[in-house]
Formats: structure tokens, sequence, C-alpha cells
């Protein structure tokens, strides 16, 4: 595992096998960490659909190397295959297409070295999304300035879900302002959304910033409105999987009640999101972007660490019927700016086109 923030990866080819690909399992965290290898694009479908990677920016990183491993075992014919499949592994996460339409295109021409030039593009998707999170960091660092500058005492940020360095190829996007401020030295804390159903934030999110010493304590999900009520927290920053061109947007499940939380309190709600998550296809998101509904198991189950065995158990009676929507979409008008690697927005089609009017088009 590499040890150094600038050096962290959650995805990368084998150094001693090209035609393997190595991510770090999240399933397994926060007890133990492990490497779990993709030797096939099928391999890559799995890990995206079993959520050992999550994170839309994860994702699609990780549809990219699975096409890689496609065209190294079967060419063009089997990159379209691959592609077709991968679609489907997680619907909300707009970064899958994207991903998955950018490498395909390299399939429609052919070429004996199409394994070479997937590999290269996997590659800059990766290095791409490590700049783009730093963007969004640098970005976001004048907002958590702003408060330390009003008034002594810690910065007081408060997440839901996993939007950190797990959920990107490093840095994270809701993470990376808060970052960017504990390197320069500022007194950040951070609440942690527990996240239930998955628990992305106590098992991910606490996680990564215990590894780089932030400040945090965790919090069960329905306490974030009662700390906002008592004037703990001075900013919300999530992240999201797919952000429609008005504004809206979609995030873990839950995400939409913090925001009607922080309206509530005058507490202001920011969406901290690369350009790649932006749906310009779409012209509003709620009723519209297309929410994943999981396992019920992972709403009546719960996983967790018994004698050091990690051990799944039932929480509720034998046959109580459970729903488990992945994600709900939070309205534009309850959010106070998108955090971009451009800059700070208004969540609007006019804030998003001010920033990226070369993509407005797309």
């Amino acid at each position: 595992m590499q040890t150094r923030d600038d050096d962290f990866r959650t995805i990368w080819l084998s150094p001693e096998d090209p035609a393997t690909v190595q991510v770090i399992d999240q399933r397994h965290l926060p007890h133990d960490y492990r490497v779990l290898d993709l030797r096939g694009w099928r391999d890559g479908y799995d890990a995206i659909a079993d959520m050992a990677v999550r994170g839309a920016p994860l994702i699609g990183a990780t549809a990219a190397w699975s096409l890689y491993l496609a065209a190294l075992h079967g060419g063009a014919r089997e990159v379209g295959r691959a592609a077709e499949s991968l679609l489907a592994a997680r619907p909300t996460a707009v970064n899958l297409r994207w991903a998955i339409e950018r490498v395909s295109a390299l399939a429609s021409s052919a070429d004996d070295d199409l394994p070479g030039r997937v590999r290269r593009d996997a590659e800059a998707i990766c290095d791409e999304d490590i700049e783009i999170c730093l963007g969004i960091g640098r970005a976001g660092l004048p907002l958590i300035e702003a408060v330390a500058a009003r008034r002594p005492g810690p910065v007081h940020v408060l997440t839901h879900c996993n939007a950190g360095a797990l959920a990107t190829v490093n840095w994270g996007t809701a993470t990376a302002p808060v970052y960017l401020a504990h390197r320069a030295g500022i007194d950040v804390h951070v609440w942690v959304d527990e996240t239930r159903p998955r628990s992305q934030g106590s098992q991910l999110t606490a996680w990564e910033l215990a590894r780089r010493g932030v400040p945090h304590t965790l919090i069960v999900d329905n306490a974030g409105g009662h700390l906002m009520q008592n004037g703990e927290v001075d900013l919300v920053i999530t992240g999201t999987d797919r952000t429609a061109r008005n504004g809206d947007v979609a995030n873990k499940i839950g995400t939409y009640l913090k925001a009607l939380a922080a309206r509530d309190n005058g507490v202001p709600f920011y969406v901290a999101l690369p350009s790649t998550t932006v749906d310009w296809s779409l012209d509003a998101g709620v009723g519209r972007i297309p929410i994943e509904e999981r396992d019920a198991a992972e709403v009546t189950h719960v996983a967790g660490r018994y004698n050091g065995e990690t051990v799944t158990v039932r929480t509720t009676a034998d046959g109580t019927p459970a729903r488990n929507p992945a994600f709900d979409v939070t309205p534009a008008r309850l959010v106070t700016g998108l955090i971009t690697e451009r800059g700070v927005c208004a969540a609007s089609e006019a804030g998003l086109r001010s920033l990226f009017p070369d993509l407005a088009g797309a």
C-alpha cells in the first residue's frame, strides 16, 4: 500500500503482470486492506457491481481498465461486448458511461496496438482524475479558509457517504478541500455520517481520514440535523454520482435530507464534483436520474468484526420486507454551490455553462 498522499492509488496496473489490473478491495475495509486482482473484464464488472470499487470517478476508471483487459484478450469485438455489459453494472453513476464511450471510440478504428492505446487511455483517465480532484480541492479550500478567518476553533465540515480518495483515484471530491486545508495547517474537523446501509462513512471515510491524520467524529445518519441546529456544523460538502445540467444532484441516499436540514438551519450546502459527473443530456435530475435499487439484504443485515473475524448478522425478524434505493436526488434550489475543478459556481445550468462552455454542448 502506498503511504504518501501524493502516491496513493485506488487502481493500478500490476507492476509484475501487465495483464492484471489491481484495485483496493473496499469490501474488506476498514478491518483488512486487501488488493483484488482483475484479470479479465468480467472481473471488472463484478468489482463494480459488488462494490469492491465504488464512487463515480473510480467506477469510470475501473470500466476503462476493464476494457483494456477486453482488448488484451479479445480485441475490438471483445471490447464491444464488454462495453455493453459494463454499462449495466451501476446505472446511476454517469462516469461509467462517459469512460466506456471514451475508450470504446478507440476500438472503432482498426489498429494492431489496440490494447496499448486503450491502456494509455485508461492511464490518462486516472491521471486526469487526480488533477481534477486537486482542482476541486483548490477551488473549495477558500470556503474553509473563510470560516477559519471569521473565528477561532476548528472548522466543522459534515459529509455524507464516501466522496474521498477511495471514491476516486486519489484525493477525492468532497474531501479534497479538507485534505488541502489540513495540509495548510487549518484546524479542520469532519463530521462523518455513518451512511447506512453500506456504511461507506464509518467504514471508508473514517478510515481514510484517520490515515491522513484529519480530526473526525463518526455520527449516525440522523444526527446531522441536530448538530446543525446547535451550531456545530459550519458547512456541508458532499459528492455526487450524477449532476443534471440544471444543478440537481444525485448522491447516496440520505443526501437530500441533509440538504433540507442545512437549508432550515442556514448552513451552506456544497456539492463537489468533477466535470465528468455532469450529465449534459439531462435538463433536470428529480424524477429523471435512474435510481439504483440494491439487494434488500443490505438493509436487513449488517457486517462487522467479532473475535477477529468479519461476520454478517441479521438485524430484523425473518421475513421483514425492505427497500433499498441506493441514491436520492437533491434539487438545485437546496445547493449553495457546486465545487468543480474550474471553480465554484451556482447550482444551475447558467452556473455550469459559465465554467464549462466547451462541454455544455457535448
